[in-house]
């Protein structure tokens, strides 16, 4: 996650860490937390830029990409 996150044009440069929070074996699930430092308030940077949707698609596309 740090790699695709920190090399992310949209939003490298607002990234700062990633760590799992919780793993588990049985249901193949990671819970992790993402932290990006963000500017002073700008018109629709949270609601744009930082949107989960958003964020998740970043993810989506390095995985499709890699295929």
């Amino acid at each position: 996650l740090t790699e695709v996150y920190s090399s992310s044009p949209a939003l490298g440069r607002y990234f700062r860490s990633a760590q799992v929070i919780s793993f588990s074996n049985e249901s193949s699930t990671v819970i992790y937390q993402l932290v990006f430092s963000v500017p002073p308030s700008t018109e629709g940077f949270m609601e744009n830029i930082m949107n989960p949707d958003f964020i998740r698609n970043i993810l989506r596309q390095n995985i499709y990409d890699e295929d």
